[in-house]
């Protein structure tokens, strides 16, 4: 088994994108049928998609905790460190690996590992 979609939604999907571009990530924008437009962005074999809001939808689920494995993971952090993002834990080595954890726009705590 593997994972071949994530969507995350957002009310600002633009500086959503911008911000998981700064990991590496590059982004397509664009629509399916009669879906609102949106981000894409293809990692192997799964699609990470950033979506604005449902209709009935308020605010962000900053409950949703993503990791990812990062090439040239120093250079990440420096430009992550220059854009002022807000880092949970600065990098260290755990039982799962040397990481950090950040905090996207919406809250969501993410798990950045050292490939």
């Amino acid at each position: 088994m593997d994972i071949r979609l994530l969507v995350i939604r957002t009310a600002n999907p633009k500086t959503l994108a911008d911000f998981y571009h700064l990991l590496g990530l590059t982004f397509e924008y664009h629509k399916h049928g009669n879906s609102p437009y949106h981000y894409s962005a293809s990692i192997d074999k799964t699609i990470l998609e950033i979506y604005p809001f449902s209709k009935k939808q308020t605010e962000a689920d900053s409950s949703l905790r993503l990791g990812f494995g990062v090439d040239n993971f120093d250079t990440v952090i420096n430009k992550l460190k220059a854009e002022q993002v807000v880092f949970s834990s600065e990098p260290m080595q755990t039982e799962f690996g040397f990481m950090a954890i950040i905090v996207d726009p919406d809250g969501r705590k993410i798990e950045l590992y050292k490939s």
